[in-house]
Order: structure tokens, then C-alpha cells, then sequence
């Protein structure tokens, strides 16, 4: 897995294997695990994704920018949502990208939620 934060946009960059969007969607709903990404000195790539249950409302992904982290909490309704898109990625057969971003009556993401855009295991575009 690789996360990148573009400090210009304020959002998150992942792709993963569709092995590792699976685990991530899974601890997602389970709402706990940290799990680990590979990152370069130097670079904006962050060490790894952290899922913490809180009840909410919705779903909060920031940056903990100490320890370079991306952290995902939330209520467990809006973690199902999340984690069912996140599994649709990993077991999409195309390639494209998935923009989750927050707008005012979001119905599962909070306010002040970093943008995450997840990319297909086969591609950030669909191979048509």
C-alpha cells in the first residue's frame, strides 16, 4: 500500500493491492487495525492507516501529522459504507479511481475529512 499527501490539494492518494484494499476495507468495518504503507525518506508518503470506532456522527479521515499517519474513525454505519466502497475497488476488474470527499450533508463522511482518492489495483483510469 501507498499513501501520499499532497500538501498543494490537502488530500490523500492510496493504491493498493486488491489483497490490501480488502484488509483495509475490512478493518474498516471492523473499526480497528493499523496497517503499514511503504514510504521513501524525505517523500510525502505516509507510514501507514489507522482505524479507530468512535460513535460519530459519520466518518473522520485526517492526517496525524506526527506520526504521518492516515486515521479513519467512525460510527459503524458510516464505516460500512466506507468499507463496501473500499471492497468494490479491490474487487473492481477495471481500472478507475474512487474520490471520497466530503460536501455539506455528506451522509457518512464528518466535517473536516481530509479527500481520499483510492486507486484501482489495475490502474488509476479504466482500461477500455
Amino acid at each position: 500500500m501507498r499513501l501520499v499527501s499532497d500538501p498543494g490539494y490537502s488530500e490523500v492518494d492510496l493504491s493498493a493491492s486488491a489483497e490490501e484494499l480488502t484488509r483495509l476495507a475490512s478493518a474498516v468495518a471492523q473499526g480497528e487495525g493499523l496497517l503499514n504503507s511503504t514510504s521513501s525518506p524525505g517523500s510525502n508518503a505516509l507510514t501507514g492507516v489507522e482505524v479507530r470506532k468512535t460513535s460519530g456522527p459519520g466518518v473522520l479521515i485526517h492526517r496525524d501529522a506526527e506520526r504521518q499517519m492516515l486515521v479513519i474513525s467512525g460510527d459503524s454505519a458510516g464505516r460500512a459504507v466506507l468499507a463496501e466502497n473500499l471492497q468494490a475497488m479491490a474487487t473492481a476488474e477495471d481500472g478507475g479511481h474512487l474520490h471520497i470527499d466530503y460536501f455539506p450533508g455528506h451522509f457518512y463522511l464528518a466535517d473536516g475529512s481530509l479527500p481520499l482518492v483510492v486507486s484501482s489495483p489495475h490502474g488509476g483510469m479504466p482500461a477500455r
